[in-house]
């Protein structure tokens, strides 16, 4: 969830067909502006039919943006998570735009949203509430809204669903690729199926608040016993598939200027705890909250140190198989502890290389794997080339190490045939960026490698 701007709603398009009539008026559009450029400047292989063409693609992928944010739901959501992709495959002026969808969302005004909390919770419910009027935060698929229950005083927020976000996930699916279909802007033998399959579930899975309470309640219960987390009460008198009501839970943002100013032994303790939180998700419960996004974490200040992370939005919380996560275990240890044969052998059960590919992608691929654990090397390691001490304490705020992965992601695309990675590091991929992005706001420096060598341990 992010924080909510000045700009609010007075509707939006949930209607399918006015949907689908907005989205295809966009395609439409868009196709009579490539007709309108002409072929023969669009296709020029001068500099200037180059310029016109990347002018072209910007106006459209703005457009599109544009229209995208007004509609909200699934298709503002699936922008969102193709965007992680995007580095790897849009052109960098159209990833742009669907990162934007991340940002600034405007919220529905109370008069389009109050009609839509009495449809969901009943009159009767719905009259034992005292309703803030202003959300507290809102994203794509729906808002925040603080509330206080009359009988106890109990301070509760309620995320409110959009209308028909479920129904409209495969027609709004089929626009994202018709839009990406239309531009031409990837290699034609870019298979985006599994990444589809992927989002498609995702998207069904965030859009069922039912299950985003079973999961919440799953984390609850993991946590229960441990200070340094603090997971929402679940209220199921006040929830149900379109509304989720919990406990609210007062913390600051990581940007704050109360959590920043704290010193670098709290923020290093909080990063550490972040971290072994995440260990515990990827090796321990086999279970991640796929979306850490920044706005789905605060941070309550402790007078005695021992300050807590509140963890929130469990929608996107993914179970993995043993299979898959076993290899991708011995991928990881194979990197760490610089075994080219467990790490190639790992490669391969998961399908990112394969025993006919040239020795130069296998070689490409097992430098980038080297350099993805870089933070948890040891400091005389020769391929460490992060800001590290003596003591191995890693700099996560100025290293340039997502710089130098996405360069060489970027050259492996480049100079070999595209190969669609398994469909389920799409958002295992989400989750490990999210807490680099993490550790990086709290400007952390910390030795991570005795955490993670805990949990690899047993893996062989």
């Amino acid at each position: 969830m992010s924080d909510v701007n000045s700009k609010k709603l007075d509707r939006i398009k949930s209607n399918i067909f006015s949907r689908t009539v907005s989205l295809a008026k966009f395609s439409i559009n868009a196709g009579a502006g490539l007709a309108g450029q002409g072929l023969n400047k669009i296709f020029k292989t001068d500099a200037d039919g180059a310029i016109s063409w990347n002018q072209f693609i910007v106006e459209q992928a703005e457009n599109f943006s544009k229209e995208v944010g007004e509609l909200k739901g699934s298709i503002m959501k699936a922008g969102q998570m193709l965007s992680m992709y995007g580095e790897h495959f849009f052109p960098p002026e159209v990833n742009k735009y669907f990162k934007a969808l991340q940002q600034d969302s405007p919220a529905l005004k109370w008069e389009a949203i109050e009609p839509l909390i009495l449809k969901y919770l009943g009159t009767e419910k719905y009259n034992q509430l005292e309703i803030d009027r202003e959300p507290l935060a809102c994203a794509s698929l729906g808002q925040v809204h603080r509330a206080t229950i009359k009988a106890t005083g109990e301070a509760v927020v309620l995320k409110v669903q959009y209308p028909n976000v479920d129904l409209a996930i495969d027609s709004d699916l089929r626009a994202i690729r018709t839009f990406i279909h239309l531009l031409k802007v990837l290699p034609q033998e870019t298979m985006l199926d599994p990444v589809f399959d992927e989002i498609k579930e995702m998207l069904i899975q965030e859009s069922d608040y039912e299950q985003e309470a079973k999961k919440t309640e799953a984390f609850r219960q993991r946590l229960k016993d441990d200070p340094r987390f603090v997971v929402p009460k679940i209220y199921s008198e006040f929830s149900n598939k379109r509304i989720l009501t919990s406990s609210y839970e007062k913390g600051l943002r990581i940007e704050d200027s109360l959590i920043q100013s704290l010193s670098q032994e709290r923020r290093n303790q909080l990063a550490s705890h972040f971290l072994d939180l995440y260990f515990h998700e990827l090796f321990i419960w086999k279970d991640l909250q796929t979306d850490p996004h920044a706005g789905n974490y605060k941070i309550r200040i402790s007078a005695d140190g021992k300050d807590q992370w509140i963890l929130f939005d469990f929608g996107a919380t993914r179970s993995y198989s043993d299979d898959f996560l076993n290899a991708y275990h011995r991928m990881i240890k194979g990197a760490l502890v610089n075994d080219p044969d467990m790490l190639r052998n790992a490669a391969r059960d998961l399908k990112f290389i394969y025993d006919n590919d040239e020795p130069l992608l296998v070689e490409r691929f097992e430098e980038f794997c080297n350099e993805t654990v870089e933070p948890f090397l040891k400091p005389n390691d020769p391929r460490q080339k992060g800001p590290v001490d003596a003591d191995g304490n890693y700099d996560w705020k100025t290293t340039d190490l997502p710089q130098r992965l996405s360069k060489r992601v970027l050259e492996i695309i480049k100079n070999f045939k595209w190969r669609t990675p398994p469909r389920e590091i799409l958002f295992l991929d989400r989750k490990t960026g999210g807490v680099f992005i993490i550790l990086s706001l709290l400007k952390a420096k910390m030795n991570g490698r005795p955490l993670i060598m805990k949990y690899l341990e047993s893996i062989k």
